[in-house]
Protein backbone atom coordinates (compact mmCIF):
# COMPACT_ATOMS: atom_id res chain seq x y z
CA UNK A 1 0.00 0.00 0.00
CA UNK A 2 1.35 3.79 -1.13
CA UNK A 3 1.49 5.99 1.60
CA UNK A 4 2.84 9.62 0.47
CA UNK A 5 2.26 10.59 4.37
CA UNK A 6 1.93 8.20 6.98
CA UNK A 7 -0.71 9.18 9.86
CA UNK A 8 -0.82 8.63 13.72
CA UNK A 9 -4.10 8.31 15.27
CA UNK A 10 -4.39 10.10 18.59
CA UNK A 11 -8.11 10.20 19.77
CA UNK A 12 -7.44 7.37 21.78
CA UNK A 13 -4.40 9.17 23.58
CA UNK A 14 -4.56 12.93 23.10
CA UNK A 15 -8.59 12.17 23.55
CA UNK A 16 -8.09 10.52 26.89
CA UNK A 17 -8.36 14.20 28.07
CA UNK A 18 -11.46 14.60 26.28
CA UNK A 19 -12.77 11.91 28.60
CA UNK A 20 -11.14 12.79 31.86
CA UNK A 21 -8.77 9.46 31.11
CA UNK A 22 -12.12 6.92 31.40
CA UNK A 23 -12.00 5.07 28.44
CA UNK A 24 -12.93 1.85 28.84
CA UNK A 25 -11.81 -1.63 27.16
CA UNK A 26 -15.09 -1.82 25.03
CA UNK A 27 -14.13 1.78 23.40
CA UNK A 28 -10.60 1.16 22.71
CA UNK A 29 -11.44 -1.99 21.12
CA UNK A 30 -14.29 -0.91 19.35
CA UNK A 31 -12.35 2.36 17.96
CA UNK A 32 -9.06 0.47 17.44
CA UNK A 33 -10.87 -2.29 15.36
CA UNK A 34 -12.55 0.28 13.08
CA UNK A 35 -9.19 2.39 12.36
CA UNK A 36 -7.01 -0.98 11.82
CA UNK A 37 -9.81 -1.75 9.16
CA UNK A 38 -9.82 1.45 7.49
CA UNK A 39 -5.99 1.39 7.07
CA UNK A 40 -4.65 3.36 9.73
CA UNK A 41 -1.31 2.68 10.24
CA UNK A 42 -0.34 3.91 13.78
CA UNK A 43 -3.01 3.93 16.53
CA UNK A 44 -1.23 5.47 19.98
CA UNK A 45 -2.59 4.52 23.13
CA UNK A 46 -1.58 5.69 26.20
CA UNK A 47 -3.42 7.66 29.56
CA UNK A 48 -3.49 11.62 27.98
CA UNK A 49 0.06 12.15 29.58
CA UNK A 50 2.04 9.34 28.26
CA UNK A 51 2.37 6.16 29.71
CA UNK A 52 1.95 6.06 34.34
CA UNK A 53 0.02 9.53 33.66
CA UNK A 54 -2.75 7.92 35.96
CA UNK A 55 -2.08 9.86 39.25
CA UNK A 56 -3.87 12.46 41.18
CA UNK A 57 -2.11 15.48 39.53
CA UNK A 58 -2.90 14.20 35.91
CA UNK A 59 -6.01 12.64 36.65
CA UNK A 60 -6.64 8.69 37.18
CA UNK A 61 -7.77 6.26 34.33
CA UNK A 62 -10.52 4.19 34.51
CA UNK A 63 -8.55 1.16 33.15
CA UNK A 64 -5.09 0.94 33.02
CA UNK A 65 -3.26 1.78 30.47
CA UNK A 66 -1.63 -1.36 29.85
CA UNK A 67 -5.24 -3.74 29.14
CA UNK A 68 -6.18 -1.07 26.70
CA UNK A 69 -3.04 -1.35 24.67
CA UNK A 70 -2.96 -5.18 25.03
CA UNK A 71 -6.68 -4.99 24.11
CA UNK A 72 -6.36 -2.97 20.93
CA UNK A 73 -3.76 -4.94 19.92
CA UNK A 74 -5.62 -7.81 20.32
CA UNK A 75 -7.82 -6.26 17.29
CA UNK A 76 -5.32 -5.11 14.90
CA UNK A 77 -4.28 -6.80 12.38
CA UNK A 78 -2.07 -4.31 10.42
CA UNK A 79 -2.20 -0.62 11.99
CA UNK A 80 0.70 -0.14 15.02
CA UNK A 81 0.34 0.55 18.60
CA UNK A 82 2.36 3.01 19.51
CA UNK A 83 2.43 4.66 23.16
CA UNK A 84 4.11 8.29 24.56
CA UNK A 85 6.04 8.38 27.09
CA UNK A 86 6.93 11.55 29.10
CA UNK A 87 10.70 10.82 30.80
CA UNK A 88 9.43 11.80 34.69
CA UNK A 89 6.19 10.49 34.27
CA UNK A 90 6.88 7.14 32.56
CA UNK A 91 10.12 5.01 33.33
CA UNK A 92 12.01 2.83 31.23
CA UNK A 93 10.01 -0.07 32.97
CA UNK A 94 7.21 0.91 31.60
CA UNK A 95 8.10 0.98 28.30
CA UNK A 96 9.14 -1.96 28.57
CA UNK A 97 6.27 -4.09 29.36
CA UNK A 98 4.02 -1.84 26.58
CA UNK A 99 7.05 -3.34 23.95
CA UNK A 100 6.26 -6.73 25.67
CA UNK A 101 2.87 -6.21 25.10
CA UNK A 102 3.36 -5.92 21.47
CA UNK A 103 3.38 -1.84 20.88
CA UNK A 104 5.81 -1.65 17.98
CA UNK A 105 6.29 2.94 18.04
CA UNK A 106 7.79 4.98 21.16
CA UNK A 107 6.87 8.25 20.91
CA UNK A 108 9.47 9.96 23.95
CA UNK A 109 8.23 13.46 24.26
CA UNK A 110 10.04 16.31 26.18
CA UNK A 111 9.45 19.92 26.34
CA UNK A 112 11.18 21.86 23.76
CA UNK A 113 14.42 23.14 25.12
CA UNK A 114 14.92 19.43 27.29
CA UNK A 115 15.46 16.54 24.98
CA UNK A 116 18.66 15.66 26.63
CA UNK A 117 16.32 13.66 29.27
CA UNK A 118 15.16 11.53 26.44
CA UNK A 119 18.13 9.84 25.37
CA UNK A 120 17.58 6.83 27.45
CA UNK A 121 14.32 6.49 26.84
CA UNK A 122 15.11 6.49 23.25
CA UNK A 123 18.03 4.07 23.12
CA UNK A 124 16.23 1.73 25.04
CA UNK A 125 12.75 1.74 22.57
CA UNK A 126 15.78 1.26 19.90
CA UNK A 127 16.96 -2.09 21.76
CA UNK A 128 13.80 -3.12 22.06
CA UNK A 129 13.60 -2.86 18.25
CA UNK A 130 10.81 -0.41 18.51
CA UNK A 131 10.15 2.43 15.57
CA UNK A 132 11.27 5.84 18.21
CA UNK A 133 10.33 9.24 17.35
CA UNK A 134 11.44 12.42 19.07
CA UNK A 135 8.28 14.66 20.01
CA UNK A 136 9.16 18.22 20.87
CA UNK A 137 6.32 19.44 22.74
CA UNK A 138 5.11 23.55 23.04
CA UNK A 139 7.48 23.85 19.90
CA UNK A 140 5.89 27.82 19.54
CA UNK A 141 8.02 28.77 22.90
CA UNK A 142 11.36 28.10 21.21
CA UNK A 143 13.28 30.05 18.51
CA UNK A 144 13.02 28.13 15.45
CA UNK A 145 17.56 27.62 16.41
CA UNK A 146 16.82 26.19 19.79
CA UNK A 147 14.19 23.65 17.90
CA UNK A 148 16.74 22.30 15.69
CA UNK A 149 19.31 21.96 18.31
CA UNK A 150 17.13 20.07 20.29
CA UNK A 151 16.28 17.65 17.08
CA UNK A 152 19.49 17.08 16.55
CA UNK A 153 19.91 15.52 20.37
CA UNK A 154 17.29 13.32 19.55
CA UNK A 155 18.46 11.90 15.93
CA UNK A 156 21.65 11.55 17.87
CA UNK A 157 19.97 9.64 20.30
CA UNK A 158 18.83 7.09 17.44
CA UNK A 159 15.25 8.68 16.85
CA UNK A 160 13.73 7.28 13.44
CA UNK A 161 11.57 10.93 13.05
CA UNK A 162 11.05 13.76 15.62
CA UNK A 163 8.26 15.67 15.44
CA UNK A 164 7.38 19.36 15.98
CA UNK A 165 4.25 19.51 18.63
CA UNK A 166 1.97 22.67 18.95
CA UNK A 167 1.00 21.62 22.04
CA UNK A 168 -0.98 24.89 22.58
CA UNK A 169 -2.15 25.47 19.30
CA UNK A 170 -0.61 28.32 19.38
CA UNK A 171 1.56 27.98 16.13
CA UNK A 172 0.52 30.36 12.55
CA UNK A 173 0.81 28.97 9.50
CA UNK A 174 4.54 30.70 8.49
CA UNK A 175 5.61 29.62 12.03
CA UNK A 176 5.11 26.04 11.10
CA UNK A 177 7.00 26.54 7.59
CA UNK A 178 9.78 28.10 9.17
CA UNK A 179 10.13 25.10 11.94
CA UNK A 180 9.65 21.81 9.25
CA UNK A 181 11.97 23.50 6.69
CA UNK A 182 14.46 24.28 9.52
CA UNK A 183 14.49 20.63 10.43
CA UNK A 184 14.28 18.85 7.09
CA UNK A 185 17.38 21.08 6.69
CA UNK A 186 19.12 19.84 9.40
CA UNK A 187 18.31 16.29 9.81
CA UNK A 188 18.86 12.88 7.83
CA UNK A 189 15.52 11.85 9.45
CA UNK A 190 12.19 12.10 8.92
CA UNK A 191 10.27 14.93 9.97
CA UNK A 192 6.77 15.18 11.78
CA UNK A 193 4.16 17.66 13.26
CA UNK A 194 1.63 17.26 15.92
CA UNK A 195 -1.22 20.11 16.01
CA UNK A 196 -3.98 21.13 18.05
CA UNK A 197 -7.40 23.35 16.90
CA UNK A 198 -7.38 26.24 19.71
CA UNK A 199 -6.83 28.97 16.63
CA UNK A 200 -8.35 26.75 14.10
CA UNK A 201 -5.46 26.48 12.48
CA UNK A 202 -4.82 22.80 12.58
CA UNK A 203 -5.47 21.87 8.82
CA UNK A 204 -3.78 25.01 7.70
CA UNK A 205 -0.95 24.12 9.78
CA UNK A 206 -0.62 20.52 8.72
CA UNK A 207 -0.64 21.03 4.74
CA UNK A 208 1.71 23.84 5.28
CA UNK A 209 3.86 20.63 7.16
CA UNK A 210 3.43 18.13 4.49
CA UNK A 211 4.38 20.96 1.90
CA UNK A 212 7.87 21.06 3.79
CA UNK A 213 8.38 17.66 3.64
CA UNK A 214 6.71 16.36 6.92
CA UNK A 215 5.78 12.56 6.42
CA UNK A 216 4.60 11.78 9.23
CA UNK A 217 1.21 13.94 10.38
CA UNK A 218 -0.99 13.24 13.65
CA UNK A 219 -4.94 13.12 13.36
CA UNK A 220 -7.68 12.71 15.69
CA UNK A 221 -10.88 11.33 14.60
CA UNK A 222 -13.84 13.74 15.41
CA UNK A 223 -11.49 16.19 16.58
CA UNK A 224 -11.06 14.30 19.52
CA UNK A 225 -8.35 15.89 21.84
CA UNK A 226 -6.83 18.36 24.47
CA UNK A 227 -8.43 21.72 24.27
CA UNK A 228 -10.12 22.35 20.80
CA UNK A 229 -8.66 18.80 19.52
CA UNK A 230 -6.43 18.34 17.21
CA UNK A 231 -6.27 17.42 13.33
CA UNK A 232 -9.24 15.98 12.66
CA UNK A 233 -8.16 12.73 10.95
CA UNK A 234 -10.98 12.18 8.69
CA UNK A 235 -11.13 15.31 7.39
CA UNK A 236 -7.42 15.86 6.88
CA UNK A 237 -7.58 12.35 5.15
CA UNK A 238 -10.54 13.77 2.39
CA UNK A 239 -8.33 17.00 1.76
CA UNK A 240 -5.26 14.90 0.99
CA UNK A 241 -7.36 12.82 -1.20
CA UNK A 242 -7.79 15.85 -2.89
CA UNK A 243 -4.71 17.04 -3.25
CA UNK A 244 -3.43 13.76 -4.37
CA UNK A 245 -0.98 12.87 -1.53
CA UNK A 246 -1.71 9.48 -0.44
CA UNK A 247 -2.23 8.30 2.88
CA UNK A 248 -3.61 4.97 2.63
CA UNK A 249 -6.86 5.05 4.53
CA UNK A 250 -10.04 4.53 3.27
CA UNK A 251 -12.44 7.62 3.71
CA UNK A 252 -15.32 6.26 4.06
CA UNK A 253 -14.54 3.91 6.70
CA UNK A 254 -12.79 6.46 8.47
CA UNK A 255 -16.13 8.83 8.06
CA UNK A 256 -17.93 6.18 9.21
CA UNK A 257 -16.00 5.58 12.38
CA UNK A 258 -16.18 9.22 13.49
CA UNK A 259 -19.53 9.41 12.94
CA UNK A 260 -20.90 6.16 14.36
CA UNK A 261 -18.27 5.14 16.85
CA UNK A 262 -16.13 8.02 18.28
CA UNK A 263 -18.91 10.55 17.86
CA UNK A 264 -21.27 9.06 20.72
CA UNK A 265 -17.75 8.63 23.12
CA UNK A 266 -17.60 12.19 23.26
CA UNK A 267 -18.77 14.23 26.44
CA UNK A 268 -19.93 17.54 23.71
CA UNK A 269 -19.09 17.99 19.88
CA UNK A 270 -15.39 19.47 19.68
CA UNK A 271 -15.66 22.72 19.36
CA UNK A 272 -13.37 25.67 19.59
CA UNK A 273 -14.79 27.61 22.78
CA UNK A 274 -13.88 30.56 24.71
CA UNK A 275 -11.37 28.49 26.90
CA UNK A 276 -9.61 26.77 24.11
CA UNK A 277 -9.35 29.62 22.38
CA UNK A 278 -7.85 31.19 24.96
CA UNK A 279 -5.02 27.95 25.25
CA UNK A 280 -3.78 28.90 21.66
CA UNK A 281 -3.96 32.85 22.43
CA UNK A 282 -1.71 32.76 25.57
CA UNK A 283 0.11 29.79 24.54
CA UNK A 284 -0.24 27.19 26.83
CA UNK A 285 -0.92 23.11 27.29
CA UNK A 286 -3.86 21.99 25.52
CA UNK A 287 -4.40 19.68 28.57
CA UNK A 288 -4.19 22.42 30.96
CA UNK A 289 -7.84 22.86 29.89
CA UNK A 290 -10.05 20.82 32.24
CA UNK A 291 -7.87 21.70 35.00
CA UNK A 292 -8.37 25.50 35.08
CA UNK A 293 -12.17 25.27 34.18
CA UNK A 294 -12.28 22.87 37.36
CA UNK A 295 -9.89 25.18 39.57
CA UNK A 296 -12.19 28.65 38.11
CA UNK A 297 -15.41 26.60 39.45
CA UNK A 298 -13.75 25.95 42.55
CA UNK A 299 -12.82 29.32 43.11
CA UNK A 300 -15.04 31.49 41.58
CA UNK A 301 -13.33 32.98 39.05
CA UNK A 302 -12.85 33.24 35.29
CA UNK A 303 -11.07 30.29 33.61
CA UNK A 304 -9.59 32.29 30.78
CA UNK A 305 -7.61 34.70 33.49
CA UNK A 306 -6.24 31.53 34.72
CA UNK A 307 -5.14 30.74 31.28
CA UNK A 308 -3.66 33.84 30.71
CA UNK A 309 -1.95 34.02 33.76
CA UNK A 310 -0.63 30.22 33.37
CA UNK A 311 0.30 31.88 29.75
CA UNK A 312 2.69 34.88 30.65
CA UNK A 313 4.44 32.76 33.22
CA UNK A 314 5.31 30.16 30.02
CA UNK A 315 4.08 26.93 32.39
CA UNK A 316 4.92 23.58 30.23
CA UNK A 317 3.81 20.20 30.83
CA UNK A 318 3.66 18.64 34.04
CA UNK A 319 3.86 22.06 36.22
CA UNK A 320 -0.27 21.33 36.53
CA UNK A 321 -0.27 21.86 39.95
CA UNK A 322 0.97 25.74 39.17
CA UNK A 323 -2.95 25.87 37.98
CA UNK A 324 -4.41 25.46 41.46
CA UNK A 325 -1.59 27.82 43.14
CA UNK A 326 -2.37 30.44 39.94
CA UNK A 327 -6.12 30.14 40.90
CA UNK A 328 -5.35 30.90 44.48
CA UNK A 329 -3.27 33.72 44.13
CA UNK A 330 -5.88 35.64 41.52
CA UNK A 331 -8.39 35.53 44.40
CA UNK A 332 -6.65 36.55 47.04
CA UNK A 333 -5.41 39.77 43.93
CA UNK A 334 -8.86 40.49 43.99
CA UNK A 335 -10.15 40.25 47.32
CA UNK A 336 -7.38 42.92 47.86
CA UNK A 337 -8.23 45.07 45.00
CA UNK A 338 -12.40 45.12 46.25
CA UNK A 339 -10.35 46.25 49.49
Amino acid sequence: MKRDVFITEVALRDGSHVVSHQFTVDQVVQVAKALDEAGVPYIEISHGDGLAGSSLQYGFSHTNELELIEAAISVCNQAKISVLLLPGIGTMNDLKEAANLGAKMARIATHVTEADVSAQHIGLAKKLGMETVGFLMMAHSAPVEKLVEQAKLMESYGADVVYVVDSAGALLPHEVRERISALKNALQIEVGFHGHNNLSLAMANTLVAIEEGATRIDGSVRCMGAGAGNTQTEVLVAVLDRLGIQTGIDLYKIMDLAEEIVAPILPAPQEITRDSLILGYAGVYSSFLLHSQKAAKKFGIDSRDILIELGKRKVVGGQEDMIVDVAKELVKKAATVNN
